[in-house]
């Protein structure tokens, strides 16, 4: 059930992130800024878990670069970053995710 749900939930978020990452410096070794995939991660998680999205300002965990050093921990406003973004609807009839 989770693994559907991280599935449904996937292209929303990769359509969010990808806004957040506009105008962000590319790391070299990913080609995505840092904390991409970090928040990512989050936002899945918190969808799965909560069936909504994340509301006021998060402090995104400190993460791991290629090299194995320590990235800072920083803040999202998913208000912003979320704006007018819908969730996806479910079926409540057929059970079937839309």
């Amino acid at each position: 059930m989770i693994e559907s749900n991280l599935d449904f939930y996937r292209p929303i978020v990769e359509q969010i992130v990808e806004r957040w990452a506009v105008g962000k410096p590319p790391l070299p070794t990913t080609g995505k800024p840092s904390g991409y995939y970090r928040l990512t991660n989050y936002l899945l998680n918190y969808l799965v878990e909560h069936d909504a999205f994340p509301t006021g300002i998060h402090q995104m965990p400190e993460g791991l670069d290629a090299q194995q050093q320590v990235e800072p921990s920083f803040p999202v406003d998913f208000n912003v970053v979320i704006g007018e973004t819908r969730l996806p609807k479910i079926s409540v009839n057929k059970g079937e995710k839309l």
